[in-house]
């Protein structure tokens, strides 16, 4: 979703996306237990990334709703500013996805009781404000088409790791068969932007 020059600020999307579509500790609902920027890198050409951070649900929830908002987000615009087919229709189907990851989220932390409490180090916010910022000042047509589509490409590789070390740790059945359901998911988004991406080069 960001420009190449923003991969950092990608990188801390990525991996709020991933940990928080994820991973979970059943126990510790409120607290905050660990900084969520600087567990793992997107990044394959750096050091080997350290395991993943472990949040309680209630960070796990907050920063889940907050990923696939911004992910939503994105892909409305990508729907209306994209100049290629492939990439408004790609736009449309992640706002539509995301949205639904989101309503999904929402429905499982009722049902478990859990507040969304975002970790107080929580780059998010920040980082989706900029990169909304800068697929707001990137003229429309094929520099935006680009920048969107390999930003999603990257995400959605670092979500899938992620996705994948956090089901294997978390100790919530639910959450656990949540990531399960939308692995596919996420996979398939991929599998989209690696075809559409092929296409532009």
């Amino acid at each position: 979703m960001l420009m190449n020059g923003s991969r950092g600020g990608l990188t801390v999307l990525a991996i709020a996306a991933v940990a928080l579509t994820a991973c979970a500790k059943k126990e510790n609902y409120g607290a905050d237990s660990t900084a969520a920027s600087s567990t793992v890198s997107a990044d394959t050409s750096a050091a080997p990334a350290p395991p993943p951070a472990t949040w309680s649900d209630a960070n796990i929830v907050a920063l889940l709703d907050e990923a696939n908002a911004a992910d939503s987000s994105a892909g409305a615009l990508a729907a209306t500013k994209g100049t290629a087919a492939a990439v408004r229709e790609f736009g449309k189907r992640m706002a539509r996805d995301h949205h639904t990851l989101r309503v999904q989220g929402a429905a499982l932390a009722k049902k478990l009781n859990v507040t969304p409490a975002a970790p107080s180090d929580d780059p998010l916010p920040a980082v989706a404000q900029k990169e909304m910022e800068t697929l707001n000042s990137t003229a429309k047509g094929k520099d935006f088409d680009k920048a969107y589509i390999d930003s999603e490409v990257d995400i959605h590789k670092a979500v899938l790791d992620l996705a994948t070390k956090a089901a294997a740790q978390t100790q919530t059945a639910e959450l656990k068969a949540l990531i399960q359901k939308a692995a596919p998911v996420i996979q398939a988004h991929l599998t989209l932007a690696e075809s559409i991406q092929s296409k532009m080069k």
